[in-house]
């Protein structure tokens, strides 16, 4: 579709030459002799012309009208009297550009349709946000279980808070989409969101990488360089694998949670920060606290607001949406032509044990939708891992005779709880669970937790 472009200028014959370049340009055009006559029309173009001497309300004030209005049309101001002081206070006033006359027709279509080409760019940039935003509303979350609606409950809670996160579950469970869920629940939801492995960055390089360096602060330094928190200023770095990083290191972000202030690596300057830390680890940092590998004043500033997230079989409820949102998903991008899957299918689904959590899940839907020949997924379409470390099975039955997997496990609960006096954090304890763990599995048994 052709641009719409709006001219405001009350000199006839000008407004009249440059609406004749501009259609000739191939853009439709409106023109307006004065700004009263131009915010009549101002909301449904893609583009304003104006010049600062109008009569009645002038340029400057035309320029804050459409700002209060929330005008979206990016504003080119031209104008005689060009100076220094004009353009500025014009370009506060919401202005995209600056023209000064007298000026040539091809210089104003290089500055039209550069201005067009950054709100293109600004327009598709809001629109993968507001798609990301959507991608990680809570809503859209897959969350039944009583455990994950616990989760997502308390997201609504702190997401809205700069209070620092600590995501605590196995690898595979959804710690990533959880941070990004916080992200794009808070006020910060508009700037950076940046995730930082910390398992993949070498030791030698976490400090310049998290903090910045400087030029000259080591051999190859050839150009001054920010670090991941300085790109984050004003959002939220995600630290996935905590527990990975170094001790000296530890002392660093420990600063920049109680002071929010930093420097760069070969630098005596001190920087001031603002950004929200959600935190990971699927690992007891505790035990690192014991065996001296991480710090516990940075510990407790890390778990201000600890969230479990339970593996995902411990959340069975959760398995038959997931299935069928990821057989949707893969569906349209490999572009086959499976659309359901099979009673029987579903429940060996259910049944495993997924010690990969929802990421071996996505994985298990995409690789049986790959090999389906039909247009359902049955039973022996599902591809399963089925490798298994034998060495620690033993021989023969594994189960005591007569017994299902749920009854054995149910007996399990039932005995570590005899011999903790009922104590269920002791009983947790023995069964190497967490108590929120061992909670749900009594709610799952109908025993009052």
């Amino acid at each position: 579709m052709k641009a719409r472009l709006l001219i405001v200028e009350d000199e006839d014959k000008l407004r009249r030459v440059v609406e004749l370049q501009l259609r000739s340009a191939g853009y439709d055009v409106e023109q307006a002799p004065s700004a009263e006559a131009a915010l009549a029309v101002a909301e449904r173009v893609d583009l304003i012309i104006t010049d600062l001497r109008l009569p009645g309300k002038d340029g400057l004030a035309f320029l804050k009208e459409l700002r209060t209005r929330r005008v979206a049309a990016p504003v080119i101001v031209m104008t005689a009297y060009s100076s220094v002081e004009t353009a500025v206070e014009a370009m506060k006033a919401g202005a995209q550009d600056f023209i000064p006359k007298p000026f040539s027709m091809d210089h104003l279509l290089t500055v039209v349709d550069k201005a067009l080409e950054v709100r293109a760019l600004r327009d598709e940039n809001e629109s993968l946000r507001e798609q990301l935003g959507a991608r990680y509303d809570i809503v859209t979350i897959v969350g039944r279980s009583p455990g994950m609606q616990a989760v997502l409950t308390t997201v609504q809670r702190v997401a809205a808070t700069r209070a620092t996160v600590l995501l605590v579950g196995e690898s595979g469970v959804g710690k990533d989409l959880i941070a990004r869920a916080l992200h794009y629940h808070s006020p910060r939801r508009q700037k950076a969101f940046i995730k930082i492995n910390c398992t993949a960055i070498p030791e030698t390089l976490m400090e310049s990488e998290l903090f910045g360096y400087e030029k000259g602060a080591f051999t190859g330094a050839n150009t001054s360089k920010p670090g991941k928190f300085e790109q984050a200023d004003g959002g939220t770095v995600f630290l996935d694998e905590v527990g990975d990083i170094p001790l000296g290191v530890q002392v660093k972000l420990l600063r920049i949670l109680q002071e929010r202030e930093f420097e760069r690596l070969g630098s005596n300057k001190t920087r001031q920060i603002d950004v929200r830390v959600v935190a990971a680890t699927n690992v007891d940092l505790r035990k690192a606290l014991q065996n001296g590998t991480f710090r516990e004043d940075l510990y407790y500033r890390l778990n201000v607001m600890p969230i479990e997230i339970l593996p995902l079989r411990e959340r069975r409820e959760d398995i038959p949406a997931l299935v069928e949102r990821f057989l949707r998903k893969f569906s349209r991008e490999l572009g086959s032509a499976v659309d359901s899957i099979s009673d029987a299918a579903m429940q060996s689904l259910v049944n495993y044990h997924w010690p990969g959590n929802v990421r071996q899940l996505e994985n298990v839907i995409e690789r049986s939708i790959l090999l389906c020949q039909g247009t359902r997924l049955d039973a022996s379409d599902v591809r399963l891992d089925t490798v298994v470390d034998r060495k620690q099975m033993p021989e023969g039955h594994f189960l005591p005779e007569g017994m299902t997997l749920d009854e054995y496990e149910q007996a399990i609960v039932r005995e570590a709880l005899r011999r903790a006096n009922g104590n269920k954090s002791q009983a947790a304890r023995m069964l190497g669970l967490t108590r929120n763990a061992l909670r749900y599995r009594l709610t799952q048994m109908g025993i009052e937790a």
